[in-house]
């Protein structure tokens, strides 16, 4: 019977870690340019074993920087560890302040790891009725657990926690008991910590010899057992065994003075997560649990907390040094009260009458640049009706005009403003500007002249920050809008309209909107001035709103029958492939389980003697693994085509048609300027970034995209190799430039250069790993990614790149050049001049620097490559509108475009795409274009 005393032991810095690097990719910057991932994460983390776990008893329990007595058995004990990320460095004192609100105790003492303090804790809880969970990803956690004590790995991007008992944790090693699991990691050593094990013996040995032996000790008494170079691995290190085993082992008697009854759950002090949770920007977090974003007079700097015990601090000497440095300059010290809208003085007015919108019509179109913002009944642009406008022309004034929810009068209420909209001598001020444009013109307005979109202009000024208005205005004016769920409610089914809202109210909140960004837009102007982004905002950025805008609103017409016909071919495909992959197993089973193919491939058909393990023991089969293994038995490339199949029916087939908007009949996607760093674009609703094209039957989803009626045809243009070409550009190498002005096949060029052979004698095998090594430079790819991509070993990988680099010897100083500007100035630029910040490029960490390193080098070419498809769209669509053309464009999908080309048109438009997408950029490199037209998207490309 489980016991209703509920014990968690966390296992900080493991979990910190963990949280840090789940954002390696993007991470969280706040306004003052702290990076907040690890806080972020692990706050995540503790509120969802609150609310999962509920437990009743909870301690954080963290290292020290005293030597304990592994350091003085072993000095090299944990010796080759990496520099802890400066980031994650400055993140721990306020883990240790959250806990602090929280009010979970922090337990940390000199001479003993967080493992013996969280082991002594789970042995002493048992005694005292406990069910304790050891929350860590450690795998050495398994020597510790019983009937009442477990392994608790957080859950990760939404799934499930997962709980590891004694069959788990035997299951994972292998083995009749988990205190073996101390005599596997003596065999097998552990790399992180530096514990050596015996020389050549790695996992699979050292399951294999305590499954016949049963401990170390046993075996080092039967060495007479084994053979050849085994036996003499173990009979010279005997002494290392012992000695590793003993380092791995948890220690159970650490001289705590508290116990498992002291760690009671209590509640939150809130006054100090108030403070935390502003000072870092987590308004999110501060919603779930109910607490005002509103702090006090000041917030104070982190602090480390002193635990349960006395002790030193947790940082020593040059580290606490680096990380106070970097609290002090990211955190302020003296954030005041955010104003809002009860304590500003404002004035805003309702304007509900004939006369009072025909005042405000003129007023507005005195002006030289006003500001306008709508209120709707949904987020989606193409589905929105509108409830009112809101307009400032001067900072805490603004007008709001409710609309009608009956569309005629509606109409009429809105026209009245056309005249102000379309005039192309005032400037336009929104945030989001897009998503206002696409609903004005369902109202028969457009948006003329000169337009600032503050949402973007913040993207420009700060790629890495969240540009919600609700942010910037507590950033940059100390504001604190109202919030919309104090309207509406939070998200759900019980969520209000916009229309349920009292007049009163609404105007409020609304006016506020348009207030607050004309305030914005007067701070960013100012900031562009001094950036180098204000080109990139005025000539890019800006004009391409009103092509999305167009883009989004004319959408794109599916076929639903091919669809339709598509999906009962894959569920035919999925069948079939099913049975022949149980077939071929001898057996019936869940292909979709990757627990039973992993069984089916690695202990029925023993396909490899190394299977790959994920963290948890069960065999990895993720589509990395099971495409190295493909020659290995037929049955590998059936799961993954089963797999595809499956995808392609689930995600996209069966999906589309649900997508297809009742107004128009046509599907319109989303595009999003302000979400990848780089500048790329991206797309949802649906993303038609991700519909894959490498098989047959994922390039036929593109069947059902087809013109808007038998006047039209697709025409789908495409850059080539576009990426190539501008590292050729910017690396200025003269092989690779020539190369391409000779109008030759890049990759075999490469491949000829590379293997010392005559282009005519360039093998296909040749011209594939020439053409991994052109793409894997972009993205810095070492002789181990390489190999790992070409299944081929890490000598031939190395000495292909080797050859590469003497033949373009530019591009390799373009790489260093990158990387020593990136450290000088802490940025990249584009050939436009869009700059991505890479605050970790000097970082001692060389894990986090090496991920820098790499964005140094394709940041700029990634970037240039968006500005130019960006510029090319501008000009086609002004071209396509000046020549009173028929045609319009459609999609931006990576380097191609995709038109609805009227078939009277088609060479007019051929000819304005080519142009304008060959001269976006001026290059010394030539681009080349694919064009392609058909009754449909696969045809066209």
């Amino acid at each position: 019977m489980a016991s209703d005393k509920k014990l968690f032991l966390l296992d900080a810095m493991a979990l910190i870690y963990r949280a840090y690097f789940a954002f390696s990719n993007n991470h969280r910057i706040n306004s003052k340019g702290q990076n907040t991932s690890a806080i972020f994460g692990f706050t995540n983390t503790l509120l969802d074993v609150f609310k999962r776990e509920k437990p009743t008893h909870i301690a954080v329990v963290f290292d020290t920087q005293a030597p304990t007595a592994r350091h003085e058995e072993f000095p090299d004990y944990k010796a080759h560890r990496q520099e802890i990320p400066e980031d994650l460095a400055s993140s721990i004192p306020w883990v240790i302040k959250l806990c602090e609100g929280f009010n979970i105790p922090v337990i940390s003492l000199d001479g003993y790891e967080a493992d013996d303090i969280i082991g002594t804790l789970a042995k002493q809880a048992e005694q005292q009725g406990f069910e304790t969970y050891m929350m860590t990803p450690d795998k050495d956690f398994g020597q510790l657990v019983d009937e009442h004590t477990f392994i608790y790995k957080p859950a990760r991007a939404g799934g499930n926690a997962e709980v590891m008992g004694i069959n788990e944790v035997c299951a994972r090693w292998e083995i009749e008991n988990v205190a073996q699991v101390k005599d596997i990691l003596g065999l097998m050593g552990d790399s992180v910590d530096n514990i050596p094990g015996i020389p050549g013996v790695g996992e699979k040995t050292a399951i294999l010899l305590i499954k016949q032996f049963g401990s170390i000790e046993e075996l080092l008494k039967n060495t007479g057992q084994l053979k050849g170079k085994l036996k003499e691995k173990v009979e010279l290190n005997k002494d290392l065994a012992i000695q590793s085993k003993r380092l791995a082992t948890i220690l159970l008697d650490v001289p705590l003075t508290i116990n498992p009854e002291g760690l009671k759950v209590t509640e939150p002090n809130k006054e100090l997560l108030r403070e935390i949770f502003t000072e870092l920007e987590f308004r999110r977090l501060a919603e779930q649990l109910n607490i005002s974003f509103v702090t006090k007079e000041e917030v104070s700097n982190p602090r480390p907390v002193n635990g349960v015990f006395k002790q030193t601090s947790l940082f020593e000497s040059n580290e606490e040094e680096k990380v106070q440095m970097i609290t002090e300059t990211q955190t302020d010290s003296t954030q005041t009260t955010f104003k809002t809208i009860k304590d500003t003085s404002h004035t805003y007015q309702i304007v509900d009458t004939s006369e009072k919108i025909k005042n405000l019509v003129k007023l507005l179109e005195a002006q030289k640049i006003f500001c306008f913002d709508t209120e709707t009944t949904s987020i989606d642009a193409n589905n929105a009706e509108l409830v009112g406008l809101s307009f400032s022309i001067k900072e805490h004034e603004a007008f709001y005009v409710p609309v009608s929810a009956d569309i005629e009068e509606a109409k009429k209420i809105v026209t009245a403003f056309k005249p102000v909209f379309e005039n192309p001598g005032i400037e336009k001020i929104a945030q989001n500007l897009k998503y206002d444009m696409s609903v004005l013109r369902w109202y028969g307005i457009g948006i003329f002249g000169k337009v600032f979109d503050t949402m973007i202009a913040h993207f420009l000024l700060q790629p890495e920050m969240r540009h919600n208005m609700d942010v910037m205005a507590e950033t940059y004016l100390n504001y604190s809008p109202v919030p919309i769920e104090e309207l509406i409610g939070r998200k759900g089914k019980d969520q209000m309209s916009m229309r349920d809202v009292p007049l009163s109210t609404l105007s409020e909140y609304a006016a506020e909107d348009a207030d607050i960004t004309f305030q914005l837009r007067n701070v960013f102007d100012k900031m562009l001035d001094k950036s180098t982004v204000r080109k990139l905002f005025e000539e890019v950025e800006m004009p391409l709103v009103e092509v999305l805008t167009s883009m989004e609103t004319e959408g794109i017409t599916i076929d639903q029958s091919v669809l339709k016909e598509l999906s009962g071919i894959l569920a035919i495909d999925i069948q079939t492939a099913e049975k022949e992959i149980q077939s071929m197993a001898g057996k019936p089973f869940n292909v979709s389980s990757p627990k039973q193919v992993g069984e089916v491939l690695f202990e029925n058909l023993k396909i490899t003697e190394k299977p790959v393990k994920t963290k948890t023991g069960q065999y990895s089969t993720s589509e990395d693994v099971l495409s190295k293994l493909e020659n290995k038995h037929p049955i590998v490339r059936r799961i993954l085509d089963y797999r595809e199949l499956v995808k392609l029916k689930n995600t996209y087939v069966d999906v589309l048609p649900s997508m297809i908007n009742p107004r128009t009949g046509r599907i319109h996607t989303s595009f999003n300027q302000v979400v990848a760093v780089t500048g790329r674009l991206s797309s949802d609703n649906p993303n038609l970034q991700n519909i894959p094209i490498r098989t047959e039957r994922g390039r036929e989803i593109r069947k059902a995209f087809i013109p808007r009626n038998a006047d039209y045809i697709l025409l789908s243009a495409d850059y080539s190799q576009i990426e190539l070409r501008i590292i050729a550009e910017l690396s200025g190498d003269t092989a690779m430039l020539e190369a391409f002005k000779s109008g030759e096949d890049i990759h075999a060029a490469t491949a000829s250069k590379v293997y010392s052979v005559t282009l005519e004698n360039v093998t296909s095998d040749m011209r594939r790993n020439a053409k991994m090594v052109n793409f894997g430079i972009i993205y810095g790819i070492s002789p181990f990614g390489l190999a790992d991509r070409l299944n081929i070993s890490r000598t031939e990988a190395r000495t292909i790149i080797e050859n590469y680099f003497k033949q373009y010897p530019y591009i390799k100083d373009y790489m260093e050049q990158s990387i020593q500007n990136a450290r000088e100035k802490g940025y990249v630029e584009t050939i436009m001049g869009r700059r991505r910040y890479l605050r970790d490029i000097n970082s001692a960490n060389a894990t986090v620097r090496g991920f820098a390193e790499r964005n140094a080098i394709n940041a700029p070419i990634q970037g240039s490559a968006a500005d130019m498809i960006k510029i090319a769209m501008i000009h086609i669509h002004n071209d396509l509108n000046s020549s009173h053309l028929h045609s319009r464009m459609l999609l931006q999908v990576h380097d191609e475009l995709v038109f609805d080309a009227h078939k009277d048109e088609i060479d007019t438009l051929k000819k304005i795409v080519s142009h304008r997408m060959k001269t976006a950029l001026s290059l010394k490199v030539p681009v080349e274009i694919g064009m392609g037209t058909g009754k449909n998207w696969l045809e066209a490309h």
